[in-house]
């Protein structure tokens, strides 16, 4: 495969990795599907997982990737010099995508560590899991504690689950279009010209 069709193989398939992260991230805002509890708060905090907050999938594996993908996806088209110029860019964009996905990956991982933020029976709010010395994603039965929001500890390691192994793809994707445009930059795109002859006789 020529470091062109690469290049577009490449940016199509960040496209879908980018909007996943960025609807996974959005939706992490409304346990159990509703936008209360980003609205209400506790002793001045709001009642979500702090790493929702900090938009990894929105900001991280969404935006930083999602125009490196456009870029990356052009430059597998012709241009001047075999696009060599457009490859070495592609080589900066694609550096910028892993450290996004990277960001992106680091957030989702330690919010699984630390487990989501609910209510316990007594009425508290807190992250139960955080200085558990039993691993709670290995055991179901610990899920039982949070009583609020409903089903919060599937919803949260489903949607940070997705979140990682998006920024998994993405790095991998990304790092790869690095060492893509490394030699597309060396030995240009490999497109070749389509010519057409005017065959018409006068």
């Amino acid at each position: 495969m020529c470091t062109g069709k690469c290049s577009k193989f490449i940016g199509i398939t960040l496209y879908p990795l980018a909007v996943m992260s960025i609807i996974a991230n959005i939706l992490l805002f409304f346990p159990d599907f509703k936008a209360t509890y980003s609205q209400e708060q506790t002793e001045g905090k709001y009642r979500l997982t702090d790493e929702i907050k900090y938009m990894g999938g929105v900001i991280g594996g969404g935006i930083l990737v999602l125009i490196p993908a456009i870029h990356i996806h052009s430059t597998g088209s012709r241009g001047c010099c075999a696009n060599r110029c457009g490859m070495f860019l592609s080589i900066i964009f694609a550096a910028a995508g892993v450290t996004g996905a990277l960001y992106s990956g680091t957030i989702a991982v330690v919010a699984l560590i630390r487990g989501p933020v609910c209510m316990l029976e007594n009425g508290t709010w807190c992250r139960p899991f955080l200085n558990s010395t039993e691993n709670y994603m290995e055991d179901s039965e610990l899920w039982d504690i949070c009583k609020e929001p409903e089903d919060i500890v599937v919803f949260n390691l489903s949607l940070f689950s997705i979140l990682g192994l998006a920024a998994c793809l993405e790095v991998l994707l990304c790092a790869f279009q690095v060492f893509n445009g490394l030699f597309g930059c060396i030995c240009g795109t490999c497109n070749k010209e389509v010519c057409t002859v005017d065959t018409k006789v006068t």
